[in-house]
């Protein structure tokens, strides 16, 4: 169960009592990421986040930062992700008042001193080298721009070096007026607090923060032509992969079906992608499948490491289990997979941070909050020919895309194999 306040400047607070819990968890949701960006700006999102812990005009360095937390036990962080930035912090419930109150210095009052910018300009350069040279993040950089060409989403999250090196204070102070406004945040609080007590203190620390300017919106995707094919040689050990496909978006009737047809295809040790890939065949070591679900659009990717010898039998391998999923899932595996789903999600409700994470992100990407007993209620509801059905819509060869990072050559013929 979960609580709402709308503050008069527009801030939503969500909140849910957890009485057992020793713990409280803040986290403060800006409706604002890397799709946001324009061009010259790419990138500005994730270095604002980073310049939110270097200092405030009470605090003024990192350290002091996150002493504050540290020092009383607790864990303080960030990210930045496509759609949404996150502030968070988790502490022991008696230290709720100042676990606050540093989130809600570092939203308002970051210092964004010139020379803290310009060495953290450096380490989110060096951010991105160490991206580059690891394989796995690589590839997942490359699907994207398969996935979304020629769009912010399909950009690093990070940026690139070079437009980072050109972001200055004066854009961020102007992304800041236009994008951290109190009617595009919601502070999710999970605790064991009353939801009253939670309301004021926040009304006390963010009841006076004004909407300056107009929210600035986002470029919405729309398909266009796509490459296939993505191959970049690099001197590893293994071959990489990443082959994905045209998904669905977050508010789509069929979501969850989508999600539970990936728990059959690759999440776990006991989904059809480890059990044939990695035990029955041994082509791989690490292999999983995941969906991304953003506002107008998502996918459905899979991802593998193998002996760069390997690669088109892995690709053939891991294309006749995408096909596979066209026919009738045996009840007994669908029974698992829901069981699996459901028991996951209420693992995730015993923390705190899950908690407030599970109604503030909801909350903020579309508006409105489905509990867990809803969406239990919706995987039980998923039937056989519901996910055969879908399967054969979404899993299509013209939609295919594979992004390869490893000693593989670029006129390598993979793309007359890319067929479901």
């Amino acid at each position: 169960m979960y609580q709402r306040t709308t503050l008069d400047n527009g801030l939503r607070i969500i909140t849910a009592n957890m009485p057992h819990t020793c713990s409280v968890s803040i986290c403060i949701f800006i409706g604002v990421g890397s799709r946001y960006e324009t061009g010259p700006q790419t990138g500005i999102s994730h270095f604002i986040e980073h310049l939110c812990f270097k200092g405030t005009q009470k605090r003024t360095t990192a350290k002091e930062i996150s002493e504050a937390i540290e020092g009383v036990g607790g864990i303080l962080n960030g990210g930045t992700d496509k759609e949404l930035t996150l502030y968070w912090c988790k502490v022991a419930q008696p230290h709720f008042h100042l676990a606050l109150d540093v989130l809600t210095d570092m939203l308002l009052h970051s210092k964004f001193d010139p020379a803290d910018i310009e060495r953290e300009r450096q380490v989110i350069i060096e951010e991105i080298n160490m991206s580059k040279d690891s394989p796995p993040q690589r590839v997942d950089m490359l699907i994207d721009e398969l996935l979304w060409p020629n769009h912010p989403l399909g950009r690093d999250i990070a940026g690139s070096k070079e437009s980072v090196a050109a972001i200055s204070q004066d854009m961020m102070l102007d992304y800041l007026a236009h994008q951290y406004l109190p009617g595009n945040t919601v502070v999710g609080i999970a605790g064991a607090l009353q939801h009253q007590e939670m309301v004021i203190a926040v009304g006390q620390t963010l009841g006076n923060w004004a909407n300056q300017q107009p929210h600035a919106g986002y470029s919405a995707y729309k398909e266009q032509q796509f490459l296939r094919l993505h191959i970049e040689k690099k001197d590893t050990e293994q071959a990489h992969l990443c082959l994905a496909l045209t998904g669905l978006p977050l508010l789509h009737p069929k979501r969850f079906t989508l999600d539970l047809l990936n728990v059959i295809l690759g999440e776990g040790m006991s989904s059809r992608l480890f059990t044939e890939i990695r035990d029955k065949l041994g082509l791989a070591y690490s292999i999983r499948s995941y969906v991304e679900h953003f506002l107008d659009t998502g996918s459905v990717t899979v991802y593998a490491g193998v002996e760069p010898k390997n690669l088109p039998v892995a690709i053939k391998a891991i294309l006749e289990q995408l096909s596979q999923l066209k026919e009738t899932v045996p009840e007994p595996e669908l029974t698992k997979a829901k069981e699996m789903s459901k028991g996951r999600l209420l693992l995730r409700m015993e923390d705190s941070r899950s908690v407030a994470g599970w109604m503030g992100g909801q909350e903020i990407l579309t508006g409105r909050i489905l509990s867990v007993d809803q969406v239990v209620s919706i995987i039980d509801a998923i039937t056989a020919e519901e996910l055969k059905q879908l399967a054969q819509e979404l899993l299509v060869g013209s939609q295919l895309r594979l992004a390869v990072v490893g000693p593989v050559s670029s006129d390598e013929p993979l793309e007359e194999i890319l067929k479901l």
